[in-house]
């Protein structure tokens, strides 16, 4: 089983090692003693889409052949998901990538290790007010997540499309510089879930919002205003489990969500780009 991401864009990868998390120097590997006969059931934490939806195809196509059988539990926010693999309530997560990974780990003291990436979901920016990013204005509000491992990654978005620079890793959004927002855009932080219902507030010009987000609200990132890049992306979502975890059905899991079928799926179910593979 893999513990360093690969950084996918239009087919260029970069592999960073997680040292920041701990980890094994002995990791789960996919062998042949597991038995499709009698399949062991593993517990997997996952927002509902794109997460859950990839490892329902998993599980109704490719699992039980392999020996396993996947018990999914969805969750909405981004806290609990990792409380219960940490408690031993699940054996892996499907919903984060690297920095927000790192973040938790820097945060709460985790110790857990993950596989490569699976999946990008673009982040993207929606509003009811304006239908162009020329159209909004010097002093506008931008309704972006309170979560500091993604807050930069907001930032970075608008700084793509010209309305802040010089943005780093560790931008915050209440403590841009003059130099930093020459807009003078007002910022308003909330939970990432809470944001998709603020794109019709009349007080918000634009609401950032994370992808999974995004899909479940039924918004479509070509109706967005500015999408985040797919290439080079450094978000890829991955499988994660506790560190130093000896089941063998964990690492099976991480190789099927690397399966060619896995990658079809992907590219089948979301041809307009809401959701790319990352392998």
């Amino acid at each position: 089983m893999r513990k360093a991401l690969t950084l996918i864009g239009t087919g260029l990868a970069a592999a960073l090692a997680l040292t920041a998390c701990g980890g094994s120097d002995s990791t789960p590997s996919a062998d042949a003693t597991l038995d499709p006969a009698n399949p062991t059931t593993i517990t997997v934490g996952a927002t509902p889409v794109p997460q859950g939806r990839i490892l329902q195809f998993v599980d109704e196509n490719l699992a039980k052949e392999a020996g396993i059988d996947l018990d999914i539990k969805e969750f909405s926010d981004y806290q609990t998901p990792n409380i219960a693999l940490s408690d031993g309530s699940l054996d892996a997560n499907y919903y984060q990538h690297l920095a927000f990974l790192e973040q938790q780990v820097a945060d709460k003291g985790y110790d857990f290790e993950h596989g490569e990436g699976i999946h990008i979901e673009p982040y993207a920016g929606f509003s009811s007010k304006h239908k162009t990013v020329d159209g909004i204005p010097d002093g506008a509000t931008i309704a972006v997540t309170n979560d500091p491992a993604n807050q930069p990654r907001a930032l970075k978005l608008l700084e793509a499309e010209g309305l802040l620079t010089g943005i780093e890793d560790d931008s915050a959004a209440l403590t841009l510089t003059d130099e930093q927002n020459p807009k003078g855009l007002k910022f308003e932080e909330n939970q990432p879930e809470i944001l998709v219902q603020l794109i019709d507030d009349p007080k918000v010009d634009l609401a950032i919002i994370n992808g999974n987000f995004i899909l479940d609200a039924g918004l479509k990132t070509e109706d967005a205003v500015i999408v985040e890049s797919a290439e080079n992306n450094p978000y890829a979502n991955f499988l994660v489990w506790k560190a130093g975890d000896e089941n063998r059905a964990v690492a099976k899991l991480d190789e099927l969500l690397h399966s060619p079928d896995v990658k079809k799926f992907i590219e089948e179910t979301w041809p307009n780009g809401d959701v790319f593979p990352a392998f």
